[in-house]
């Protein structure tokens, strides 16, 4: 490890670091070490990092803004990669906006509102990256990125970059092809969007956001939605019905404003999050013969 980290500096690729806390790239703020954390400048940059990842063979993943994760208290092994600053190019023709899998999806709904676009206003409250939007296929409001995705710009990790058609991402409910088949990072995409009335688009998107306020917890370090919805029940509505809201373990506790929802209360572990899931998987089963699946994504070494 510490050979590929000496090439990885020499290569001069942005900003790499040796056992950086996890706790401080999530939404959730826990999470122990990356054995390496790596945040490319450039898509020039990525590619010499997985070069160099590969020659070390070395086990790696990509983030965004870490909307959408829990990571274990033990770290990850290898190398996260970041990807932010860098990748975060905007370029708007008409009715097609190509943007970077860095970019903010808060950020790019607003704008793209702004100009009379519409299409992302279901993206109005959702505070990850492009990249991780795509990646995880994320939506609300009854739409999602498959909605408005036309193609998507992916890097693989032996090196090639293709871009994928909306049909080749393989979209389903909060999944796409790069979570099921086909490992890669998200740096650009292509969407689709539709002109209209920019003041009834600002308006929708006005609503949606202040549903999410005032509905979802994300005034405190959380993960968004921790179950997937067992459709057509829907998690939130489960557990909440089961009495659970409120509920705690340790640091971690199921938010009261939107059951589906665990919020860190200031000294939560990772452990405390994965003892609390399980809890509410539990009892669910016992009460309602459903099996929650979790919609976050848990990563790192077993404890």
């Amino acid at each position: 490890m510490k050979a590929m980290v000496k090439e990885l500096l020499s290569a001069h690729i942005g900003k790499v670091k040796e056992m950086e806390p996890l706790a401080n790239h999530t939404t959730m703020k826990v999470g122990g070490p990356a054995d390496v954390f790596i945040e490319p400048d450039s898509v020039e940059s990525l590619k010499k990092a997985m070069a160099i990842i590969q020659q070390h063979e070395v086990p790696w993943r990509a983030i965004g803004r870490g909307s959408n994760l829990l990571v274990s208290d033990a770290g990850v092994e290898g190398a996260v990669i970041k990807i932010g600053e860098g990748f975060d190019e905007l370029h708007v023709d008409g009715e097609t906006v190509t943007v970077g899998g860095g970019y903010s999806l808060v950020r790019l709904a607003t704008l793209m509102s702004k100009q009379g676009l519409s299409g992302l206003e279901f993206a109005g409250g959702i505070p990850g990256s492009v990249g991780g939007a795509v990646y995880m296929n994320a939506g609300a409001h009854g739409s999602d990125m498959s909605q408005i995705v036309k193609r998507a710009l992916i890097l693989f990790s032996d090196g090639t970059i293709e871009w994928l058609t909306k049909e080749e991402m393989e979209f389903a409910y909060r999944t796409s092809v790069l979570q099921t088949k086909r490992r890669g990072i998200c740096l650009a995409v292509e969407l689709q969007l539709t002109s209209g009335n920019r003041e009834e688009i600002m308006e929708k998107m006005r609503k949606n956001k202040d549903y999410r306020r005032e509905t979802q917890p994300w005034d405190k370090p959380c993960a968004g939605s921790i179950f997937r919805n067992p459709l057509p029940q829907y998690a939130g509505k489960l557990i909440e019905e089961a009495g659970l809201k409120g509920y705690a373990i340790g640091g971690a506790k199921i938010s009261e404003q939107h059951a589906n929802f665990i919020v860190n209360t200031g000294a939560a572990t990772a452990k405390d999050v994965l003892d609390l899931i399980q809890f509410v998987k539990t009892v669910v089963y016992e009460r309602y013969g459903i099996h929650l699946q979790t919609e976050v994504e848990i990563i790192g070494r077993k404890l």
